[in-house]
């Protein structure tokens, strides 16, 4: 597992994840890239994020090997994870771009929708398949990213949106080749950069201070609904359907 962070141009942090074989993360890399995030924020010099994975996707959300395996304990940490990751985006001092390739699913759609600019590969999708996994959360985020009843359409039958739909409603600010990517997510980075660090991070806590809605409050709404599922079996019972033939 790894979540690593590197400079690769003067103001620039670029903070990536490769966790095999599809970028599931367990409760210690949600934690580790909260950590990086924030860190890279941090620090004076860095005046923008780039957000990037390694892979044949973006992120596929929670480890669900590891939920299964730890019970209770397990999914406690996974919201804790996923909570901090989130809020380390939303409240990274300095703007983040996210740079999606492949699959960007559950977890995946709580980073890019906290992000402040997304950077598409041609292949990318974005959904939450989160109720045929027996879970909830990330509404929150994927109402960042289409309008309401493309949101609950979406999060009600787990179906994705392809780059191109969300580049069409405004989220995502450029749609690239896949072998593109990085170079146009840090084209925009380095435009950013540009800007005078100290204004930039101000203008980093004006914009989330006029926001509309309260991410990390209605985030950690659903998540009760997320446990109580758990307590309840459902989430169990469908998990256990998941991935079977007919489920």
């Amino acid at each position: 597992m790894s979540v690593s962070t590197s400079s690769p141009e003067k103001g620039i942090s670029l903070v990536t994840v490769d966790v095999p074989p599809v970028n599931a993360l367990p409760v210690d890399g949600w934690f580790a890239l909260a950590d990086a995030v924030r860190g890279a924020g941090r620090d004076p010099r860095v005046r923008c994020v780039v957000l990037a994975a390694e892979g044949r996707g973006f992120n596929a959300g929670v480890d669900i090997k590891e939920l299964r395996a730890g019970g209770a304990g397990a999914l406690v940490g996974a919201n804790r994870g996923c909570f901090a990751a989130f809020a380390a985006v939303y409240e990274c001092e300095v703007p983040v771009v996210a740079a999606v390739q492949g699959f960007c699913l559950g977890g995946g759609i709580g980073l890019v929708g906290n992000a402040d600019a997304i950077v598409a590969a041609e292949d990318a999708v974005f959904g939450l398949p989160e109720l045929d996994r027996g879970a909830l959360g990330a509404a929150t985020h994927l109402a960042r990213l289409v309008p309401q009843h493309l949101m609950r359409a979406l999060y009600y039958t787990s179906r994705t949106a392809s780059a191109a739909e969300l580049h069409a409603h405004g989220s995502v600010w450029r749609v690239v080749p896949r072998g593109e990517l990085l170079s146009a997510a840090m084209e925009l980075a380095g435009e950013i950069a540009a800007k005078d660090g100290d204004l930039i991070r101000l203008a980093k806590a004006a914009i989330n201070g006029i926001d509309p809605v309260d991410v990390r409050r209605s985030y950690r709404f659903e998540q009760g609904f997320t446990f109580e599922a758990s307590a309840l079996g459902v989430a169990e019972r469908v998990r256990d359907r998941f991935g079977k033939e007919g489920a």
